[in-house]
């Protein structure tokens, strides 16, 4: 009986250790607070995601206005990336290398659009991911409770509300636009 028993207790205990060097990176050696880790894990996650979406509105928007607004999606976010990435590893904080499902599902939500649809569902995203982005931010370089975690938090904060403006602005051309010429024919 122990003999069948066997196979299951050593997958068990294999797919136990499989995932041990992801939790002894993020907790033994870890010098953050588990709400740090949190932030530090899904601000390099958002940021990947921002970087991906930008790289497909620079090749997919119409408007020269989206495109311009990807391409500093593609820069700033690469940039806060590389400094998150290396902030994380001093902190023994590991940080997600490719897309989490929900991030990989925007993206491919994305990918299926071109022209105004892709502009429009685009910066609707940026706008709605941007007012998220602020407040936790935000939140972040108040509450943090690692100095440094703050104050990357905090340095990176003007650049993510200049985005939103950026995104808030793009997306009212986009709509007053659309709208205007869509009352310009049904007045003629």
């Amino acid at each position: 009986m122990s003999k069948k028993s066997n196979p299951f207790v050593l997958a068990a205990v294999t797919g136990l250790l499989a995932l041990a060097p992801a939790f002894a990176t993020t907790s033994a050696k870890s010098s953050l607070k588990s709400y740090d880790k949190k932030f530090v894990w899904t601000a390099a996650a958002g940021g990947m995601e921002e970087v991906q979406l930008g790289q497909l509105a620079v090749q997919k928007a119409a408007n020269p206005d989206v495109k311009s607004f990807g391409q500093r999606m593609v820069d700033d976010h690469s940039k806060a990336n590389d400094q998150l990435k290396s902030l994380a590893g001093q902190k023994g904080v590991t940080v997600p290398t490719t897309l989490p499902a929900a991030e990989k599902k925007d993206v491919a939500k994305l990918s299926k659009l071109s022209g105004a649809a892709f502009d429009r569902a685009y910066m609707s995203m940026m706008v709605k991911d941007h007012k998220k982005d602020v407040s936790e931010f935000d939140k972040e370089s108040k509450q943090a409770k690692d100095s440094d975690v703050k104050s990357f938090a905090k340095s990176t904060l003007p650049t993510l509300r200049d985005h939103l403006k950026m995104a808030e602005d793009t997306y009212s051309k986009l709509h007053h636009g659309s709208s205007h010429a869509a009352s310009k024919k049904g007045g003629a």
